[in-house]
């Protein structure tokens, strides 16, 4: 659910627009300490906040209680991935997002909702992936802009080099990933669900 990342920037809003963009939407955290808080979606190109159902669904999967968990949302958008994993009790979720107005965005609501355990980095996801000390991380989320198809296939190995063998690799894409394709990249199957225009993936580090 991030911003477009790359080469090509957002246009310079004009004055004005952030009031504007207020009233874009918003979505809602859907469980944990933080349930039914509103996040705001501002209007930037490629933002695509994950479905209420797809979240739920996710959380589901994973259990609702994620006490411990060390997270990393690579493309973090509006936040509401990794704050959700937060809001049920994760001990470290780092959210990395490029887009500057964003990243300004989620450490305001960092800050609004004291969560200690939220880190925001603006970045880039995959190199904050790389970056990760090998197996150590329970959680990664990685929902690229569905149009950036070259980021899909670096930000699974490099999220298959941090999760920890018995951690989940979650990823939104607009097609399916069939078992050949997320072997190459060191992850297997474990939980699929499309919800209309959305393919989500619950992955697991391929065993040897």
């Amino acid at each position: 659910m991030s911003a477009a990342r790359g080469g090509r920037r957002p246009a310079q809003a004009a004055p004005g627009a952030q009031q504007a963009h207020r009233g874009a939407g918003e979505v809602r955290i859907i469980g944990g300490l933080w349930k039914r808080t509103r996040l705001p979606v501002a209007q930037r190109p490629g933002l695509r906040p994950t479905p209420d159902r797809v979240r739920e669904t996710l959380f589901n999967w994973l259990g609702q209680d994620l006490t411990g968990w060390r997270c990393l949302d690579a493309f973090a958008g509006t936040g509401a991935l990794g704050l959700e994993a937060a809001s049920r009790g994760a001990e470290a979720v780092l959210l990395v997002e490029q887009d500057a107005a964003l990243a300004a965005q989620l450490q305001t609501l960092q800050q609004r909702l004291q969560a200690g355990a939220v880190r925001v980095q603006r970045g880039d996801g995959i190199a904050a992936l790389r970056q990760a000390a090998p197996g150590s991380l329970h959680l990664v989320l990685l929902d690229p802009p569905f149009g950036g198809a070259d980021l899909f296939a670096p930000a699974l190995r490099a999220a298959a080099q941090a999760v920890a063998v018995d951690g989940f690799v979650y990823l939104e894409a607009p097609a399916a990933w069939d078992e050949a394709a997320l072997a190459e990249c060191g992850l297997q199957p474990y939980r699929h669900l499309k919800a209309g225009a959305v393919h989500a993936h619950l992955l697991r580090a391929r065993m040897a």
